[in-house]
Parts: C-alpha cells; structure tokens; sequence
C-alpha cells in the first residue's frame, strides 16, 4: 500500500471497498494489530497505537475464514475464548447463541456456514468492542445469512454503540447497510466520505453525444448508447441547474463504487466528502 491516508469516523459502518489485491485486507490487518506497517502509522480509537494492550482489549476482529478450531464444541469455543480475552461476556455469548439456535454441544465443523459466521461474530461481540472489523465475512455465506449476518450487525450498532469497518465485494448489500465510504484501487484511496455526501456529489447524466461536457463535472466513466453519451460525473462547482438538453439522476452505492473500479487503471483524483452535521 502507498499513499493511504483517511481518517474513519466514529459511530459509523465503514464500507471498504476494492478490487482484489487493493490492499483492504493488508489495511485491516495493520489495524487491528497483525501487521506493521513498513512506513508511515496508523492509530485506532482516537489516538490509540494499533498493537497496544489497549487497541487490542476495544477491537475486535472477524477474518473471512473464520478461524474456528471445528473438532471443538461451541462450549468449549466460549470457554478458549474467554481464557484468551480480558472481558469476554460469556453470559452474553450464551444467550445470543441460545437466541439463534446454535446449540453448545455442537462441534464447530458440523455448523452451517451461516452458523459459523454467526458463531464468530458472537465470539467478537461478546468482548463489547469499540470497533468491529470484519472482513469479508460474508462472502461463502448464502443471501439469508448474509442478511441475518448484517441484521446482527446492525444490531450492535444501535444497541452497543459499537463502530464497524466492512470489506465486502458485495456492493447492493452495503448499500443497505454502510453509512461511510471508502474506495481503494492500487493501495491508494480513491474515494473517502459519508455516502450521503458522495452520492450528493455524483450524478448519471444523459444527452446528445456531440453535446460539451459542463466544466464543473468531474467525469468517472462515460459511454455512448446509439447518439447518446451516459457519463457519471462528479460535480464540482458550485450550482445544481442542469444545462440544456442534459437530464440527470441520483446514482447508487453499487453504481458510484462500480464506475470507479473500472477506471481503476486511471489516474482519477480522490474524493474526499467531508460529512455535514
């Protein structure tokens, strides 16, 4: 990685976006203490150095493999795990996996994927972090897990006031999810800031192919379609008037994340969206 520099805010879930080898699971692993950086530093927890004892008792982390030992019953998980972690609820754990049906006695490896995540997510949540860092936790995970999955999630956000930071390919389900944005491509930010800003910010625009392009669009991808051009554009100027002949509409998360992965081989400046109050 080279050139990262962002700041995630509190409070939120922080979708982390990027094509394969971007270096969202590098990013991660530095931020929860598993990797060092070769250069420049990163702190968590607003200020907190990553790998201290501090960092390391307020996050917690979900890696897409879920490294659960399967020839283990899920007690004797809960009890690995509360010897292994300062704090760890295991009132807590019982009684959400109770909720969910997942029975103690069960070994690990006869789980259902979507029993396994859940089971790894209980194990994070119950050390009642300030941080959740999930990555790719979902992705062998069938469209009802996924769902019960982030529903969890969500869960503890609101209830816990917990913040999470997501690595996902799945971009229609952090549209319905993820309140932040940011975007890597070649180990650099490409896009950084809270999606309602972004998606302010970012038009799909229609009009005649010989029609000029309005200086204060920023284009991120065009295409023609018979005699017209489609361009997703960034607007940077000042003004919301649309000039003639040009109709335009609000774009998505998985449309606005889409348009900048293919330009990925581009040199396109970084967006950066402070959030309004």
């Amino acid at each position: 990685m080279r050139d990262c520099t962002l700041s995630v805010p509190d409070g939120h879930l922080v979708a982390l976006v990027g094509p394969n080898g971007a270096g969202k699971t590098t990013l991660l692993n530095i931020a929860v203490g598993l990797t060092l950086p070769t250069q420049g530093e990163i702190t968590v927890l607003g200020g907190v150095p990553v790998g201290s004892p501090e960092a390391l008792d307020r996050i917690a982390y979900v890696a897409q493999d879920m490294p659960l030992y399967r020839n283990l019953s899920v007690a004797d998980m809960l009890h690995m795990t509360r010897n292994l972690n300062h704090g760890f609820d295991v009132t807590y754990a019982r009684r959400r996996l109770d909720d969910l049906g997942i029975g103690q006695q069960h070994k690990t490896g006869k789980l259902s994927g979507g029993q396994r995540a859940q089971l790894a997510l209980t194990l994070a949540l119950a050390r009642h972090p300030r941080l959740l860092v999930l990555d790719e936790p979902t992705a062998s995970l069938d469209p009802v897990a996924r769902h019960d999955f982030m529903a969890t999630v969500v869960t503890a956000m609101a209830d816990d006031g917990v913040s999470v930071v997501l690595s996902s390919h799945a971009l229609a389900e952090l549209e319905r999810v993820a309140d932040y944005l940011v975007l890597l491509v070649g180990g650099s930010v490409r896009v950084d800031g809270s999606v309602g800003d972004l998606l302010q910010r970012h038009r799909l625009v229609t009009g005649p192919a010989d029609l000029p392009i309005d200086r204060r669009w920023t284009v991120v991808e065009s295409r023609r379609a018979g005699s017209q051009q489609i361009l997703l554009v960034r607007v940077d100027g000042p003004g919301s008037v649309l000039p003639d002949k040009w109709e335009a509409r609000p774009v998505g998360v998985e449309e606005l994340a889409l348009a900048y992965l293919r330009r990925a081989t581009d040199r396109i400046r970084p967006v950066a969206v402070e959030a309004t109050a």
